[in-house]
């Protein structure tokens, strides 16, 4: 089994900053492509960032393209989200996903409207607010 625990969720002002992380555990062999996604209250679940599991390869979602950026430490196992010139419409629970797939299957899933990962953690709540 895997386990992925997220921290550094908290609270910002608009225009601040968070680093959000992501530590695998477990069978991490399991894992090929890891990803952040979000859920805004009364929202669905939607994809942030995504990142491959062989090699730099990232994909982002609209919305946080050049605010956001995702990286990942193949030694620590972890994944980063930087967040930066955060919005109020950011505020939402930030979940880290690992798949056994590659990226490119994990975009193709959410191009598609699908949300589903291999193994979840339990969320971080990110607050941006005045």
């Amino acid at each position: 089994q895997v386990q992925l625990v997220e921290s550094g969720g908290g609270l910002v002002q608009p225009g601040g900053s968070l680093n959000l992380s992501c530590a695998a555990s477990g069978s991490i062999n399991l894992i090929n492509a890891m990803a952040w996604f979000r859920q805004a209250p009364g929202n669905e679940r939607e994809f942030v960032a995504g990142s491959s599991g062989r090699g730099p390869g990232v994909y982002y979602a609209e919305s946080v393209k050049g605010r956001f950026t995702i990286s990942r430490d193949f030694v620590k196992d972890t994944v980063t989200l930087q967040m930066n010139a955060l919005i109020p419409e950011d505020t939402a629970v930030y979940y880290c996903g690992g798949d056994s797939q590659p990226l490119y299957v994990i975009v193709d899933r959410v191009k598609g409207g699908h949300y589903d990962m291999d193994y979840w953690g339990k969320g971080t709540l990110v607050t941006v607010s005045s």
